[in-house]
């Protein structure tokens, strides 16, 4: 309608069109158009082999599409590579283990300061934004599954992304260390960050994701809301039985 407007929070921050990817002649993405808008948190649910990490490794930069779109920002990323999407705003963990073991907390968040060419900033601060102020000269590699996972939350969050891209931020982590991780997402998407995360904790996730996209056979079956997610017939019949 003339003169109407959208706020910045409904724009979308990140989005797709069309996303097709095809992985040893095998359609992975079968068209998968989304979009995140700042301080939400975005949930991609289904089953395992549905497309969720190829989709989340295709929006860093690690996979290329084979056809369709990825915007950042207003900004096509065309096939701009990782290291280039982190700068422009776009953080990224991984499923896989990604904290550097040998080092320190401490020492973790130093080397991803330099990484990231960010200014530099007392890590006992970053580490208290994911509780583990008190970890702060602990190893990674003696850290729990649960503070390790805080911790490259932490590592991700030193470049203050505009959308965190979240990839099974709940593996081996225990209920109470799943809320935890809830509550730091929550806050930082309480200041504007956009996050999408994908998990198979399908409860605990949930509880903190303000939408739920279900992802079968790498199409988006359904957008919803969290209380209507279990009653969807696509998430009853095809996927939570």
């Amino acid at each position: 309608m003339l003169g109407s407007t959208v706020s910045e929070t409904e724009l979308p921050v990140l989005s797709t069109d069309e996303l097709r990817v095809s992985l040893g002649g095998v359609e992975i993405l079968r068209g998968v158009s989304l979009s995140v808008a700042r301080g939400e948190i975005v949930g991609v649910l289904g089953p395992s082999g549905a497309g969720k990490s190829t989709l989340f490794k295709t929006l860093c930069g690690e996979l290329a599409p084979a056809s369709g779109s990825v915007q950042l920002a207003g900004r096509e990323l065309g096939r701009l590579p990782l290291w280039k999407r982190a700068r422009l705003g776009l953080g990224y963990v991984p499923q896989t283990a990604s904290v550097l073991f040998e080092l320190s907390v401490r020492d973790n968040l130093r080397s991803f300061e330099r990484a990231a060419r960010v200014p530099a900033r007392p890590p006992e601060e970053r580490a208290a934004e994911v509780d583990l102020a008190e970890r702060i000269d602990v190893a990674a590699g003696k850290l729990s599954g649960g503070e390790r996972r805080r911790l490259e939350l932490a590592r991700a969050l030193v470049a203050e992304p505009q959308v965190l891209l979240s990839d099974e931020p709940l593996t081996g982590v225990d209920p109470s260390g799943a809320q935890r991780i809830g509550r730091i997402l929550r806050a930082r998407a309480a200041e504007g960050m956009a996050v999408l995360v994908a998990d198979h904790r399908v409860s605990e996730a949930l509880r903190f994701c303000d939408r739920v996209l279900l992802l079968l056979d790498g199409r988006i079956e359904a957008d919803t809301t969290p209380s209507a997610f279990l009653e969807h017939p696509a998430v009853r019949r095809r996927y939570l039985g």
